[in-house]
């Protein structure tokens, strides 16, 4: 679902079908291609720093863009907010840089936010910025609630811990295959808090050793990992639970060679910073974001295709399009310090999504999220016209599947279209074929 908008306004080339925005939903099957990022998504206050930021720095501007979004998200805590329906969206995302070891310049990204965060909001990037995603206790207790206790002799309330009054925080991981690592462990708890801390405000674990929750909390995640990683350790619980479609997952590389490192040390930062501060001081108040007139006719023609499924591990990254594109939206209106989310900060957040879509869908390409069913077709792909047989698919783990998973696999392919079945007659009992569709 890769848009390829054009919006409707001013300009004589805008185009439109029925009268709505003109958008281009690619096929499924279309070989991938590293993503193209749009110029759309550098618009206002955001497009200015990563465009300063470039000339001095190798990292790519989808990488920069996004460390500013989610750190400036962060920053201004359960400050501004956009509802859907009845829930209330605070302004946080998680996303993840995936791009070669040392090559790609992920780290390297978050060095220039880092500091224009720190001269806009000092007391945040030193106490709420932190990494060592490894449990969802650990991750409860960096924003846990106060615990007390009854002394039953005195019938006085203690407190043996005074828990964390900035429930503020921002997990910068660079090495996010780690987090993934830990995540498979059996009793590992950090799958559902993470989805508990995108989804809303309140973190807890039900276990009887772990008794501490946080509420009011702010959580925002930046992980950095390969594409072997992410292939290799993202498994089929975590697509299905819906861990990985909280995540952007954005590919970078190093945009340019500087040998010497640019002239970052020589940028007049001062006004940029002082805008910066304006817009967190802005977003930090309590303000509901609401869509604006310029915006709302374009959000009602792409929304039907943001909020359809898609097939396989590719549908599964991207399934929360709609979302994430609000919330990307009401970033942008945000650093804007507009309470309106108008058609400029829309196409941007669209654009951006669109980024983050084709890249998922470089990296996942067609597969299907299922393990055994993605052997079944790989194997198929080398049988070629002559097909495999039932028996023949079996054998390929060794029987090692029981006959019900590889039925389960099968239907998964065939109710997706990605198979075909033939009956053979053969005199007796007919003999199934089966072949990529």
């Amino acid at each position: 679902m890769a848009f390829m908008q054009t919006f409707a306004g001013t300009n004589a080339g805008d185009k439109r079908r029925n009268g709505k925005l003109d958008y281009h939903v690619s096929s499924f099957l279309e070989p991938a291609a590293w993503p193209v990022l749009s110029d759309e998504v550098l618009y206002s206050l955001p497009g200015e720093i990563v465009e300063t930021i470039e000339p001095h720095s190798e990292a790519d501007r989808v990488a920069v863009l996004v460390n500013l979004l989610c750190a400036f998200g962060n920053a201004i805590g359960r400050g501004a907010y956009k509802r859907i329906g009845p829930d209330v969206h605070h302004l946080r995302i998680y996303a993840a840089l995936v791009g070669q070891t040392s090559k790609a310049r992920k780290g390297t990204s978050w060095v220039y936010v880092r500091e224009l965060m720190r001269e806009a909001d000092p007391l945040w990037a030193t106490d709420n910025v932190q990494n060592g995603l490894s449990s969802g206790e650990g991750l409860i207790h960096a924003v846990r609630d106060p615990v007390r206790k009854e002394n039953k002799k005195t019938g006085e309330t203690e407190t043996l811990d005074e828990g964390v009054i900035n429930k503020r925080l921002l997990v910068v991981e660079p090495e996010f295959a780690s987090t993934l690592k830990m995540i498979a462990r059996d009793g590992n708890t950090l799958s559902p808090v993470v989805r508990q801390a995108w989804d809303g405000d309140l973190l807890q674990v039900m276990t009887r050793n772990s008794p501490s929750k946080a509420t009011g909390s702010h959580v925002s995640i930046l992980g950095h990992i390969t594409k072997e990683e992410l292939l290799r350790h993202l498994n089929e619980t975590e697509t299905a639970n819906g861990f990985a479609n909280r995540f952007l997952w954005l590919l970078v590389r190093r945009s340019k060679e500087l040998p010497f490192g640019g002239n970052w040390d020589t940028v007049e930062k001062g006004p940029l910073v002082e805008r910066l501060r304006s817009a967190l001081a802005f977003g930090s108040n309590s303000v509901e974001i609401d869509w604006g007139e310029s915006a709302r006719e374009d959000w009602i023609a792409v929304y039907g295709e943001l909020s359809e499924g898609r097939p396989g591990l590719f549908g599964a990254v991207t399934g929360r399009a709609e979302a994430q594109v609000t919330r990307l939206a009401a970033l942008y209106a945000v650093l804007d310090r507009s309470h309106l989310i108008e058609r400029p900060h829309l196409k941007a957040a669209l654009a951006l999504w669109e980024y983050a879509e084709e890249s998922a869908r470089y990296v996942f390409g067609d597969a299907t999220g299922d393990a055994v069913a993605d052997d079944i077709l790989r194997a198929l792909q080398s049988a070629g016209a002559k097909g495999m047989t039932r028996t023949e698919i079996r054998d390929l783990f060794g029987r090692n599947k029981k006959s019900e998973r590889v039925d389960q696999a099968l239907a998964l392919l065939l109710k997706a279209g990605r198979v075909r079945r033939v009956e053979e007659p053969t005199g007796g009992r007919p003999v199934e074929r089966w072949f990529l569709a």
